[in-house]
């Protein structure tokens, strides 16, 4: 909390104990919920008007889209890290679960990412037929899953393991391989990856 509170005070040339940033941390406790507050949002605290506004979401940009992958170079999978490096910038702040795939080529280059479904604060819904349907369009060899938890507790829910369990057979039936499937947590929570946890 301090650190978050030495970085509002330095980004909006504020004292760190002043009323300004004391508003914004009452407001917004973490920084999930103020990367994802609007600019009329943050301007309406008293204090902060609509060019600090401004500022203050160009700088949480900023630091969204230095974590984000570079899309002119082609992307390799190669481990559940490379995974999390390419959807961390955007499911790391996000307040509710997205449910992504990953296509995958024979030799594991991103074809495309997809958000396949967006769900409450602490569930997503997947159906099979949502899942395939752009794989099997783009003649994918493979697909990794993806999707976070917006409580930034990774530990895999036993539907997460039953949906799971349900793609990889879907998959073997069509021919597409599902290596894996990766939960991100919330606000720096980290990844797990239940390939390597033997849960698939």
């Amino acid at each position: 909390m301090e650190e978050m509170r030495s970085l509002l005070a330095g980004c909006l040339r504020e004292s760190a104990k002043g009323y300004v940033v004391n508003a914004l941390i009452e407001n917004y406790p973490n920084i999930n919920e103020l990367m994802n507050a609007s600019e009329k949002e943050i301007s309406s605290i008293k204090g902060i008007g609509a060019v600090k506004a401004k500022q203050l979401k160009s700088i949480l940009e900023f630091v969204r889209k230095v974590h984000a992958p570079d899309t002119s170079k082609r992307i390799v999978i190669r481990n559940p890290r490379d995974v999390f490096d390419l959807v961390r910038a955007d499911m790391e702040f996000l307040q509710v679960e997205h449910f992504d795939v990953i296509g995958l080529s024979t030799k594991n280059h991103v074809i495309f990412r997809e958000n396949i479904s967006i769900g409450s604060l602490n569930a997503s819904i997947a159906h099979p037929r949502e899942v395939f349907k752009r794989l099997i369009k783009c003649s994918c060899a493979a697909c990794i899953l993806v999707h976070n938890h917006p409580s930034g507790d990774t530990t895999p829910s036993d539907e997460d393991i039953l949906l799971t369990k349900q793609l990889v057979k879907c998959g073997k039936v069509i021919g597409i391989e599902v290596l894996d499937h990766i939960i991100v947590g919330a606000d720096g929570g980290g990844y797990v990856s239940l390939k390597e946890q033997g849960r698939m």
